[in-house]
């Protein structure tokens, strides 16, 4: 059963589903006990009973203070919904032929819990998850950055949140990237850079150009925050980083441009460079560039865009 993505009330929601091989009722104390949901949780939860209204908190290792919620509905043992910070989870229990599905749902509301987050957090639910099955198992799941790495790539092709749009404007068009990084913004600046230090007048750092077109000289290198060069056919390519709530950096990429039959291949160009960027950053350094996944890209995108 895939992960699934969708938008109620304007926010999005992530649910998962998972087949336990133990009764309801087993399940239901591993997720309402705060020692055994605590166990699989990614933060240390405190709470006293299940009554809608209780107060919830949650300790996360290395944070400064701890986070608030409550408990927000609990029916014995079917449903049990709880508030963290802003955001909703809630876990339902149906009876399965091999014990019970846990239908688990996180509603996205808080800073920076919009679409393109929704892969950072549906890989680490499903390694919770795994750490709940373990628990319940009688055995033990470690987590492992290579296996969230995996699964969040999975979901960002899923989710589509690897796309971009081709926006038109009065001056033509503007090709926008939004992504969702875990590392820092100066560990995307880095490896953005190649470790250089870029200035206006400067030819633009190779990790951060293409082959598909050529580039002109760095207008703005604010690190680690901003590289912006020109772009030899007319325009502006800009990289804007932003430090996000709670880890890693909003990766915002714009490209403008005036020829629209060039729209396709630079929206492949640039979300081959992403995704390239995307696993750089995970120690997964992919050469030589990926001509066949850009052309496929590139026939996606004009069927699009046609």
């Amino acid at each position: 059963m895939r992960p699934e993505l969708t938008t109620i009330n304007g926010h999005p929601v992530l649910r998962l589903q998972r087949v336990l091989d133990h009764p309801p009722a087993a399940v239901w104390k591993a997720v309402t006990d705060p020692g055994e949901l605590s166990a699989w949780f990614p933060a240390r939860v405190e709470f006293t009973g299940t009554t809608p209204g209780t107060p919830m908190r949650f300790d996360f290792d290395g944070a400064e203070a701890p986070e608030a919620g409550e408990v927000l509905e609990a029916d014995e043992p079917k449903v049990f919904a709880f508030r963290w910070n802003s955001d909703a989870i809630r876990c339902e229990l149906l009876p399965h032929e091999r014990g019970c599905l846990l239908v688990f749902t996180h509603t996205l509301a808080g800073p920076d819990g919009d679409r393109p987050s929704a892969a950072r957090h549906g890989a680490g639910w499903l390694i919770c998850l795994d750490a709940l099955q373990a628990g319940l198992d009688g055995t033990t799941s470690e987590f492992d950055m290579q296996v969230w790495f995996a699964r969040a790539e999975e979901l960002v092709e899923l989710f589509g949140l690897a796309e971009g749009q081709a926006l038109a404007t009065e001056a033509g068009w503007t090709i926008r990237f939004e992504r969702d990084l875990v590392q820092s913004p100066q560990q995307v600046w880095e490896l953005l850079t190649g470790g250089e230090t870029p200035e206006p007048g400067d030819e633009p750092p190779l990790p951060a150009t293409h082959g598909y077109g050529r580039a002109a000289t760095v207008t703005e290198a604010e690190a680690p925050q901003a590289l912006a060069y020109g772009w030899a056919a007319g325009g502006e390519v800009r990289f804007d980083l932003r430090e996000q709530y709670p880890i890693g950096t909003r990766l915002v990429l714009t490209h403008t441009l005036t020829a629209p039959e060039d729209r396709a291949i630079l929206l492949a160009a640039w979300q081959t460079l992403l995704e390239l960027v995307f696993a750089a950053l995970h120690g997964d350094v992919r050469c030589p560039w990926p001509a066949e996944r850009t052309e496929a890209l590139r026939a996606h995108y004009a069927a699009t865009l046609a």
